[in-house]
């Protein structure tokens, strides 16, 4: 079957989940990626959202946490304040799976503003619970579009800790997780090198080039040795995703 490259995507950041996980799911691309995971090879993954929604199974894909079927369809609802302090705070949550609007080089995330703090020229709608997941949450799953608007140098706001402005912003700090693990995008997947946790492509997906990933991002990327090619979607996967995403719309029409 063919594909498109956002559908590449969708399906190779739905892969890095696995059955049995507990997910902290943040809405858009990181919420379509993890219930095509539940609907495809890890439907024990326990999927938890902002809400107080624990082990939610919606049929459709929510607008935002505060969505009805989030809560008609979960195990069971819990107050904000425990799901964070309990849930989150307590380490039972194995990956936060977050989206972002900017990324730095060091898998920090921007979800505050573009431009100079004082004087923005967007604002974007903030951090929300980004934040504590990517501190708390055992790991951290990044998914987003390959552009040069989303991939810069340094992030205008860290508004969610990724390893810090010099990669060193989880050193010698106890009772955090390991944070950013992959970012996986339209292109490519990247991973932190282990040393000095800078993003590197491991990755390329089926059709695209160095220079492709090169032209899309905002410094000078770093390949990794042993390069592989992403596994391309399966006619089931692609399948699944495209009856997802055609309920969404349906039921979402005119909201």
């Amino acid at each position: 079957m063919e594909y498109t490259s956002s559908e590449m995507m969708s399906v190779t950041a739905a892969r890095a989940l696995e059955n049995g996980m507990t997910c902290f799911v943040g809405i858009g691309l990181p919420s379509e990626a993890a219930n095509l995971a539940r609907l495809t090879h890890a439907p024990d993954v326990v999927l938890i959202y902002e809400s107080g929604t624990l082990q939610t199974k919606p049929d459709t894909l929510p607008l935002s946490i505060g969505d009805g079927e989030l809560c008609e369809s979960a195990l069971t609802t819990v107050a904000v304040p425990e799901m964070f302090r309990y849930w989150l705070q307590g380490g039972k949550i194995d990956v936060g799976f977050l989206g972002t609007a900017q990324i730095d080089r060091f898998a920090n995330l921007n979800t505050t503003l573009i431009g100079d703090y004082k004087a923005p020229k967007v604002r974007l709608p903030g951090g929300g619970g980004a934040p504590e997941i990517a501190t708390n949450a055992g790991e951290v799953f990044i998914t987003l579009k390959h552009s040069k608007r989303a991939f810069v140098k340094d992030v205008d706001f860290v508004t969610t800790l990724g390893f810090g402005r010099d990669g060193k912003g989880r050193d010698n700090v106890p009772n955090i997780g390991k944070g950013p693990t992959r970012v996986i995008t339209d292109l490519c997947v990247m991973k932190p090198d282990p040393d000095t946790k800078e993003l590197v492509v491991v990755s390329l997906h089926p059709g695209v080039s160095r220079e492709d990933v090169i032209d899309a991002t905002g410094w000078d990327i770093r390949f990794a040795e042993q390069l592989d090619s992403t596994p391309e979607p399966s006619a089931h996967e692609l399948t699944i995703l495209r009856e997802l995403k055609a309920r969404t719309e349906q039921a979402h029409a005119g909201a």
